[in-house]
């Protein structure tokens, strides 16, 4: 499983894990992905969404029918 937010595109960052001698390593930033589902009114039925945590109060602030709108905007697959 890719860790991908469906809605906002989040995907991992790289960066480097500076230690206290300065060394720096690589390391990878993963956005925080949640399985979530949802009843959508307009489709009668469930759909599970994989999304950010950001992602999740942005449904909840808009709902889940306009972000549904935005995840297809976007040519992703529900």
């Amino acid at each position: 499983m890719s860790r991908h937010c469906q809605l906002t595109g989040a995907e991992p960052r790289f960066g480097n894990t500076i230690s206290h001698s300065h060394r720096r390593t690589s390391r990878r930033f993963d956005p925080n992905i949640q399985k979530k589902t949802y009843f959508v009114p307009s489709l009668g039925r469930r759909v599970t969404l994989r999304l950010s945590a950001s992602a999740i109060k942005t449904v909840d602030h808009i709902g889940i029918e306009a972000a549904i709108g935005r995840i297809r905007a976007r040519g992703e697959k529900i």
